[in-house]
């Protein structure tokens, strides 16, 4: 029997206990169910050959509530790692593990992702199944320091691998001239004349086995990996290596004690001994490793600039007196000041003073911001000019730069789908190389008629050159840079699953208000009847909406503040939903609102009907106002479209999108803001409950669909589309409900999303194809293929060679991606577009 403890939400009293218990305790195979309805949870013990956790859940759903397991998530430092390999061996590990729901081991990041349930799982029992597997594990911490650390531990194995390719290089060089020297045209060392040939063989074959000694000594971590792993039933690269080369090794002994014993006669006074094969591998596949390790470093580049953003202190008002503090140190509502030229050390709101902020290192937004009392500011930026003092309302993990790093350190440890098929590959790839090598050793043996000696260089030189290196590297390496770039660039993708998603999308559908436009609608037309001027219109509009939260109502009150109109005091105030309002000012009944509030009132329209169709195909809304049951005027207010919109849409299309905007205006405003910016499909009057059914209409269409917006109402629709994309301007809803977060609130950042993802995917196919091809092309070469039809045979160090540098090639070109550019307008700041006669 096993027993589960699962979280139920949505009980309220005793009859839902009874409810959930008796829709459970119906499954065949249920022994026991108990739920508690203070602290919410449900006991089950079941027999787990008859039934699955998800028939509990199910069965929990039925009865109209939901089950939850108590699901954690962390992230581990994986320590051993050398290919592919070990990645899987690590995931085969851990999977294994009662209670785990997902694992995710990155290669390039060297990080573990786990979801388990804390239930069942503690970390030392994940710990133990990575030491299992043969490696170490230990729980991330996020601090600062511990991030320093790190990348000092980083240096010091990058500087350490360095030494040893030296060391190894200084013994090397001389073995490879004495072993090499002999098929060389100037001749390799001197016959000593007081020693006979065979005694020279002899001292010829010992002195490079002293040589060979110290540079298997340097390169000893190859075989305790590798053996071990070997040993564990999950053979990695290391493990290709240790057999390799030990095989070399043995031969060379081998030969060296059997020319002691005078055994062997060799008459050309140069022996089989293939002492520089195990040298000359094992020195190139460490400074394979190093140059690895630098790429590696520098597919990371983004975090560490991000990192340095942050100021180390700040300077905080305590009693009445600044003192600076370490950055870790500022708490919640502290009061920090900050002069010229400071960077602000957390994210807080201006209390005191005012100044120009430069925030382009956060949103990439170049020109400084104008900060006033009870304006936010964001850690890292820039104090330009004034001096101010603010109180710190985010420090530590909660700033905007940490959720940021944060943001960008899960993307780049996620894996895209793309990498499946280098998972699945890998996790075989060993196992078969090592069939392979023996299998062509023996065939060129007994069926080739060959040497053992030839036989074995054949073994030797499939072993080293087939290395899943190039394999695991291919997509994480893609993936760190191109999320990297996006971050230098104000686009924050989330996943790898995002990143592979974004270059398939077919349609991108915009939200209109705050994404297309500007979000804060302005009055542009005022048109009078009945002996009215424009500004007695307004004056008694402005009276009527004073105090309103609509966006059309303020936008009016704020073109009345801008005239320095007086407004009357309002009475009466009565609200006519999904119409208008009614009021009295200055002794007269006041009617706004719509064409239906007027019509209703029965009010004479005139030829209103007519003017506010125009306004409406103008992209604007039509307001209308009476006083005393006559049409007084019509008020059209209009949202303007943002900098780079039209531009945006331009782009999409050149790169063969089709764009939709999404709305719950009327359909004539909608149509004229859609031919203004060039929009394909337009949604309107749509309500905000609605957002997602449309998105979800498209898809059912077979396409692939981008959502873009930036309200609490866009929530649902991002969730739904297949990309989700929100404006980082807009709430924090919809940037958790999103997939891609766009730092500024220009829209040139959406084709540069899906050129990005393009750019990557494509990085990732190129290095997956040049990792497979190098195998396919390497490992027949290696069996002695080219052999048979006349050609060479592949040397042991040539393959060495080819080994490390496949992996560093892999890495070079994920490193182009560094040269990423974002989209740009091809023009230089162009005007909003606003509707003509603005009145604001």
């Amino acid at each position: 029997m096993l027993k589960d403890t699962y979280n139920i939400e949505g009980m309220t009293c005793a009859s839902c206990v009874q409810a959930v218990e008796k829709s459970v305790g119906k499954l065949n195979g249920v022994d026991d169910v108990s739920v508690n309805l203070a602290t919410e949870k449900m006991d089950v013990s079941y027999d787990s050959t008859v039934l699955a956790g998800s028939d509990i859940e199910g069965a929990v759903e039925d009865a109209g509530y939901k089950a939850l397991k108590n699901i954690a998530s962390q992230t581990f430092e994986i320590e051993g790692m050398t290919c592919a390999s070990c990645v899987q061996a690590i995931e085969k590990s851990v999977g294994k593990v009662d209670g785990i729901q997902e694992v995710s081991v990155n290669l390039a990041t060297e990080k573990m992702d786990v979801s388990y349930d804390e239930d069942a799982v503690t970390t030392g029992n994940i710990i133990k199944a990575v030491q299992d597997a043969g490696y170490q594990a230990t729980v991330e911490s996020s601090s600062p320091t511990d991030a320093t650390e790190d990348n000092d531990k980083k240096q010091k194995q990058m500087k350490n691998l360095w030494i040893r390719f030296i060391w190894s290089a200084i013994f090397t060089l001389p073995l490879l001239y004495i072993a090499m020297g002999p098929m060389l045209p100037f001749g390799g060392l001197p016959l000593p004349e007081f020693l006979d040939p065979m005694e020279h063989t002899i001292t010829f074959a010992a002195t490079q086995l002293a040589l060979t000694l110290p540079v298997i000594y340097l390169g000893r971590s190859f075989y305790t990996v590798g053996f071990k792993s070997l040993f564990k039933g999950h053979p990695n690269m290391d493990s290709l290596i240790a057999i390799g080369t030990t095989a070399a090794l043995l031969q060379g002994i081998v030969m060296t004690a059997l020319l002691a014993m005078g055994r062997v006669q060799v008459d050309s006074g140069h022996p089989d001994l293939y002492f520089e094969s195990a040298a000359v591998i094992l020195t190139l596949i460490t400074l394979g490793k190093y140059l690895e390790a630098v790429s590696k470093g520098k597919t990371s580049d983004a975090i560490k600039k991000l990192m340095g953003l942050a100021p180390k202190t700040a300077r905080v008002v305590r009693n009445n007196e600044e003192v600076e503090i370490s950055i870790d140190e500022v708490m919640t509502d502290d009061i920090v000041a900050v002069r010229p030229g400071d960077k602000i050390p957390v994210d807080g709101v201006l209390v005191e003073g005012s100044s120009a902020v430069d925030e382009s290192m956060i949103t990439g937004e170049s020109i400084p911001i104008e900060k006033k009392t009870g304006d936010n500011v964001v850690g890292a930026s820039i104090n330009k000019n004034g001096s101010f003092r603010f109180k710190a309302t985010k420090v530590g993990k909660d700033t905007t730069l940490s959720q940021i790093i944060k943001l960008v350190e899960d993307a780049q440890g996620s894996k895209a789908p793309i990498a499946k098929l280098a998972d699945k590959v890998s996790g075989v790839f060993v196992p078969i190389v090592i069939g392979l090598a023996v299998l062509s050793g023996l065939a060129w043996f007994f069926l080739g008629q060959e040497s053992w000696v030839f036989a074995l260089t054949i073994t030797i030189s499939v072993l080293v050159i087939a290395c899943p290196c190039a394999l695991g590297l291919a997509t994480p390496t893609a993936i760190m840079v191109g999320t990297g770039k996006g971050a230098e660039n104000g686009v924050l993708i989330k996943s790898g699953d995002a990143l592979e998603e974004t270059q398939k999308v077919e349609t991108i559908v915009f939200d209109k208000t705050g994404t297309i436009t500007e979000g804060k609608p302005i009055a542009t037309d005022i048109i009078n009847y009945n002996g009215y001027e424009d500004e007695e219109v307004l004056a008694l509009a402005a009276a009527a909406e004073t105090g309103s939260e609509h966006p059309l109502g303020e936008a009016i009150v704020e073109s009345a503040k801008n005239r320095d109109l007086d407004l009357q005091a309002v009475k009466d105030f009565q609200s006519i939903p999904g119409q208008g309002i009614q009021v009295t000012v200055d002794g007269k009944t006041i009617l706004l609102g719509s064409k239906k509030l007027m019509m209703e009132s029965h009010i004479a329209m005139l030829d209103a009907e007519e003017v506010s169709d125009r306004l409406a195909n103008e992209g604007k809304t039509p307001m209308f106002i009476a006083a005393d049951d006559r049409l007084i005027g019509i008020i059209a207010v209009a949202d303007t479209i943002k900098e780079n919109s039209t531009a945006a849409i331009d782009k999409l299309h050149d790169m063969g999108l089709q764009v939709a905007m999404i709305t719950g205006d009327n359909t004539k405003t909608a149509q004229a803001i859609a031919k203004q910016v060039g929009i394909d499909r337009v949604f309107s009057e749509v309500l905000p409950e609605d957002k997602a059914n449309e998105v979800q209409k498209l898809q059912n269409e077979g396409l692939h669909v981008a959502m873009v917006g930036d309200g609490i109402n866009d929530a649902p629709a991002l969730a739904q589309s297949d990309v989700g994309v929100a404006i980082g301007s807009g709430t924090d809803v919809a940037i958790e409900s999103a997939d891609i977060v766009l730092m500024r609130s220009d829209l040139m950042d959406v084709p540069t999303a899906v050129e990005l993802s393009r750019a990557t995917i494509k990085n990732i196919k190129q290095n997956l194809f040049w990792a497979f091809a190098y195998n396919t092309i390497g490992i027949p070469i290696a069996m002695g293929i080219l052999h048979l039809f006349g050609g060479p045979l592949l040397n042991p160090m040539f393959a060495g060679a080819a080994m490390s540098l496949s992996s560093v090639s892999v890495l070079l070109n994920a490193l182009r991606l560094k040269g990423f550019k974002p989209v740009k307008t091809k023009t230089t700041k162009s005007e909003p577009k606003e509707v003509k006669n603005a009145v604001a």
